[in-house]
């Protein structure tokens, strides 16, 4: 008796250590540690790849490393313990692009004509961060977890467009050869012959704070396959901005400048994705820990 007692504790003993060794046949650890860092990218490219192997008819794409979120945002996270996860996401993103166009000398009495240029400059911006804990739960493969976050966005990412002219307007020359951009649109009430100087988008500012529930399935050492909903509040504020055009007005040139309206929004309900945070929800995502 006292045999049959000592070997099944001995069987429940070897069965418990093998269910909790949570490691690889070469020994590695399959779920993360204290003091990793984590990156998660979109996985869809990569299932679809892998997906479109059966029954597609046409070339199969390959797939990309995509950003989680439609702002582009880095996003990481960082176990200060096996239960206890920082997560944090960041985008800085400045830009300038400047277009050059040639265009006939109006004043010019050579033959071919002479050339001047059209200039059209555009910048943009972009901030965004965003900071939350996450608390784990499960001692498997599958992972569960929960949490809040916090995040704000600033910035321009329409633009600032700054345009000018070789030919200018003249008791001579009251409509100048100028370039008609793409995308150049004033709006208001602009004089007939006008053309844009200077077109400026409004500033948008965004915050939000939501809580998470998510889970994630380890398919490989320290690489997951998950996804998250979530429930919280968004504000979203959009400033006025302006347009100025410069017109000929007979006498000499006249500018214009006219404003744009501005806007706000506020919500709070269930999310399956939120553009403030770079843990999109609503889409599996690909997971790394290091």
């Amino acid at each position: 008796m006292k045999k049959s007692v000592l070997a099944l504790a001995l069987a429940f003993g070897v069965t418990t250590a093998f269910a909790q060794d949570l490691t690889s046949k070469k020994g590695e650890p399959i779920l993360p540690e204290a003091g990793d860092w984590g990156i998660g990218i979109d996985a869809n490219p990569f299932l679809d790849y892998a997906g479109n192997f059966f029954g597609k008819s046409s070339a199969n794409v390959s797939p990309s490393w995509n950003f989680m979120t439609n702002n582009q945002t880095i996003s990481g996270r960082y176990f200060a313990d096996e239960k206890t996860v920082y997560r944090g996401a960041v985008r800085l993103g400045f830009g300038s692009q400047k277009a050059t166009n040639v265009v006939t000398d109006d004043a010019s009495t050579a033959i071919p004509k002479g050339t001047k240029e059209d200039t059209k400059s555009h910048a943009t911006s972009g901030i965004g961060l965003s900071g939350g804990i996450e608390m784990r739960k499960g001692k498997t493969r599958l992972q569960g977890y929960y949490g809040g976050e916090v995040g704000i966005f600033f910035g321009n990412t329409l633009g600032h467009d700054v345009y000018t002219y070789g030919n200018a307007f003249s008791t001579s020359n009251t409509t100048p050869t100028s370039t008609t951009w793409t995308g150049q649109t004033p709006s208001g009430s602009a004089p007939a012959g006008s053309r844009p100087t200077d077109v400026k988008n409004g500033g948008s500012f965004q915050f939000a704070l939501r809580g998470f529930i998510g889970a994630e399935y380890f398919i490989l050492p320290k690489m997951s396959i998950g996804g998250e909903f979530g429930w919280g509040l968004g504000f979203t504020s959009t400033g006025a901005g302006s347009q100025t055009t410069e017109s000929w007005n007979g006498t000499g040139t006249t500018t214009t400048t006219n404003n744009t309206g501005k806007s706000h929004s506020f919500g709070l309900d269930t999310d399956n994705w939120n553009s403030c945070f770079g843990m999109s929800a609503g889409r599996l995502r690909f997971n790394m820990y290091f």
